[in-house]
C-alpha cells in the first residue's frame, strides 16, 4: 500500500483579505487569528483526509491551512493511502450517507475488515507524527477508524463530516450504523448543518460549520470576460477568438508567482461554441448524485429548443481523482448519453474533464468556466453543502439549484438565485434555466444579489473564526500541556 501523503501547504499573510473584507471585519479577523496563534502554541493542527485534488474539501483544506500558517499556527495536511476495496466501500458508505444505495453492495463484517485493514495501515505512519495535545481534524467516512488510534497517542480529535441527509432513510441508516463504532469517541463532531447529525451523536460535542471559499484563490480571484474566453479557447472548451492566434495564457499561482496554461480538457463535443453563444455550465465531479445526465435531458428537451444556448458539463479528469472508483464508469454513461442525441443536440452540449495535475491549472480553468458561464446550475440529487453554488454566487452568476442540502442556506428563491424543490422534475428545472437565458438583465440583478450574500456569509474569515472557537473550547477542556511548552520568550 502506498505511502501517507504529506501535503505542502503554503503561508498566506491574512492582510490580503482586507480590500474584500474593508478594515474593520479584517482587524476582527486578525485579532481573532492572533488570539488562535497563542492558544495553539507547540501544538500542531493536523487535517486528514482521502485526497488532494478534487472536490471542495481538498480546496478548503488548501486554502485554510495556508491562513492558518500565516498567522504562525503549525498547520499540516496528510492524505490518508488506501487500495480500490477500501475506496470502494467508502465510496459505499458516502452514497449511503446520502441516502442513496450506491452500487447497493453490502456493508457487512467484510467490508469492516477491508476498512480496518487499511485504517490500521494508515494509523501505524501517522501515529508517529501526532503528539500529545495536537488538534486532529479528520475529513468524511473515509478517516472515521483514525480516531480511536490518535487519541490513544493523545491527540484531541476532531471528526468533520462534509456530507449527509435532512430527512434519514434506510440506506443513510446502514451507513451511519457502519461508521458508528469508529467516530462515538471523537472530542467534537463538525457538521455543515445539523440535520445532517445523526440522532445518536452527543450533542454536547456537536458544531455546525458551514464551508466556505477563499475568494483570493485562482479559482475564485478576479478574472475578465477577455481572460475567460482566452483560457477556455486554450483548453478547448471554446472557439478561437476571430482574431486567430493569441499569446500564452498567464495566471498568479496561489504563492504569487506566475503560472501559465500547459494543459487542455479533454472535451467530447462535435465543435466548440462560439465565444458569444450563452453558455449553461454545471461544474461537480463525475458522481450520480450530481445528475449531470438529468441536466443534459432537461437542457436538451427544455432549454435548447427555445434559446440559443449551449450546455457545458465539466469535471475533473477521472484519472486524476483516486479516491472515487465510480467516476470514470459515471463519466462514460455520460458519453454514451450524448453519442445517443440527435446531431442537433450534440452540437449543443459539451463534456469537458479538466486537467488535475496542477491545482493551480485546474483552478483557473474553472473560474474562466464559471465566469464565462450565462446561467450556472447544480441540479444534485443530494448535496452536502454544494460550494460550486458558492463559487458561482461569488462571481456575480445566477444559479439553478437543487433545493437539498446545504444549497438552501446559500440561495433565497428567486432573489440570489432560483431553487427548484424537485430535482427530478426536468420540465421545471429546464424552465428555471431558460427563463434566466431569456432575461439577461434580470439574471445580471439576480448575480449581483448572489455576490452580496456569498461575501456576507460565505468567506474563509467566518469560517476560520468558528474553528478558532471549537478549538478554543477543545483545549480549555482538555488542560493539557502541549508537547513544545516553550514560551514565545524563550523561542526568542
Amino acid at each position: 500500500m502506498p505511502k501517507l501523503t504529506q501535503v505542502q501547504v503554503d503561508a498566506f499573510p491574512l492582510h490580503r483579505f482586507e480590500p474584500i473584507l474593508g478594515a474593520q471585519r479584517a482587524a476582527r479577523f486578525k485579532a481573532i487569528a492572533r488570539a488562535a496563534s497563542a492558544l495553539l502554541e507547540g501544538r500542531a493542527v493536523v487535517n486528514v483526509n482521502s485526497t488532494a485534488v478534487g472536490g471542495g474539501v481538498a480546496e478548503m483544506l488548501q486554502t485554510l491551512l495556508s491562513y492558518l500558517r500565516g498567522a504562525g499556527i503549525d498547520a499540516r495536511w496528510t492524505v490518508i493511502a488506501g487500495d480500490p476495496e477500501f475506496f470502494s466501500v467508502t465510496k459505499r458508505i458516502h452514497n449511503g450517507i446520502h441516502g442513496s444505495p450506491g452500487d447497493d453492495g453490502p456493508l457487512g463484517a467484510a467490508e469492516h475488515e477491508i476498512y480496518r485493514r487499511t485504517i490500521e495501515a494508515n494509523a501505524a505512519e501517522l501515529e508517529a507524527s501526532v503528539g500529545k495535545g495536537d488538534l486532529v481534524l479528520l475529513h468524511d467516512p473515509q478517516t472515521a477508524g483514525l480516531v480511536e488510534p490518535l487519541k490513544r497517542a493523545g491527540a484531541i480529535v476532531v471528526w468533520r463530516s462534509h456530507i449527509g441527509i435532512d430527512r434519514p432513510n434506510r440506506w443513510s441508516e446502514r451507513a451511519w450504523e457502519f461508521v458508528r463504532p469508529y467516530v462515538s469517541d471523537a472530542d467534537a463532531y463538525v457538521f455543515s448543518r445539523e440535520s445532517y447529525a445523526p440522532p445518536w451523536l452527543d450533542r454536547s460535542r456537536l458544531w455546525i460549520i458551514p464551508p466556505s471559499i477563499d475568494p483570493l484563490a485562482p479559482k475564485n480571484a478576479r478574472m475578465t470576460r477577455a481572460t475567460a474566453a482566452e483560457v477556455l479557447a486554450f483548453v478547448g472548451i471554446l472557439g478561437a477568438p476571430a482574431t486567430g492566434s493569441s499569446p500564452p495564457v498567464r495566471f498568479k499561482r496561489r504563492d504569487g508567482s506566475s503560472g501559465r496554461l500547459a494543459r487542455r480538457a479533454d472535451v467530447v463535443q462535435a465543435a466548440p461554441p462560439s465565444p458569444d453563444v450563452p453558455l449553461v455550465v454545471q461544474v461537480s465531479r463525475w458522481d450520480r448524485l450530481k445528475d449531470m445526465q438529468g441536466v443534459m435531458e432537461s437542457f436538451t428537451r427544455h432549454v435548447a429548443r427555445g434559446t440559443d444556448a449551449h450546455l457545458v458539463l465539466v469535471g475533473p479528469n477521472v484519472r486524476g481523482v483516486t479516491d472515487d472508483p465510480e467516476g470514470a464508469q459515471v463519466l462514460e454513461e455520460c458519453i454514451d448519453r450524448w453519442h445517443g442525441l440527435s446531431p442537433g443536440e450534440r452540437r449543443r452540449v459539451h463534456l469537458a474533464c479538466i486537467p488535475t495535475e496542477d491545482v493551480d491549472e485546474n483552478a483557473v480553468i474553472i473560474n474562466a468556466i464559471q465566469r464565462h458561464a450565462t446561467v450556472v446550475t447544480q441540479k444534485s440529487l443530494a448535496e452536502g453543502f454544494g460550494l460550486t453554488v458558492t463559487e458561482a454566487m461569488w462571481k456575480h452568476r445566477p444559479v439553478v439549484a437543487s433545493r437539498v442540502g446545504g444549497i438552501g442556506d446559500q440561495i433565497d428563491h428567486d432573489r440570489n438565485g432560483v431553487l427548484v424543490d424537485d430535482p427530478t422534475d426536468l420540465g421545471v428545472f429546464g424552465s428555471a434555466v431558460a427563463r434566466l437565458v431569456d432575461d439577461p438583465r434580470g439574471a445580471r440583478r439576480m448575480g449581483a444579489k448572489a455576490r452580496i450574500r456569498a461575501r456576507d456569509f460565505f468567506l474563509g474569515d467566518r469560517h476560520l473564526a468558528q474553528y478558532a472557537e471549537l478549538a478554543t473550547s477543545l483545549i480549555e477542556r482538555d488542560g493539557r500541556n502541549p508537547r513544545h511548552p516553550r514560551s514565545r520568550n524563550e523561542e526568542l
